[in-house]
């Protein structure tokens, strides 16, 4: 029985990452093995594991997340921060209100809640 998909997402720059992780996206570091993080947020559990040579422009990660309710505050929080690969909230056309920012290893992670 499979109970938990936890995504691995690649890092390059360890101190970037965390910062964007933990003070940007309100994640905790939960265990820090040097090459390999496990961080956790509101439930949901994240790996990250050194990939010094991806080439950020052309990575294939991406991943989705569900987001209950508050995704304007979110979305907000995020864009003060002045992100720089931070894409709009707009409301789809498949019912959810989304908006997509890049990780610093050019992870893409959007962000998703229903519409009411």
């Amino acid at each position: 029985m499979i109970t938990q998909i936890i995504p691995k997402l690649p890092f390059i720059q360890k101190s970037e990452s965390l910062d964007f992780y933990v003070r940007i996206l309100g994640f905790t570091l939960m265990s820090d093995y040097g090459d390999y993080l496990l961080l956790k947020r509101d439930g949901l559990e994240i790996h990250l594991f050194h990939f010094p040579s991806l080439q950020p422009t052309a990575s294939d990660f991406m991943i989705y997340l569900r987001v209950d309710e508050g995704i304007e505050a979110m979305f907000a929080c995020i864009e003060s921060e002045k992100v720089r690969k931070l894409y709009p909230l707009e409301q789809k056309t498949w019912g959810q209100k989304e908006f997509s920012v890049i990780d610093p290893s050019g992870t893409l992670l959007t962000f998703g809640q229903a519409s009411r």
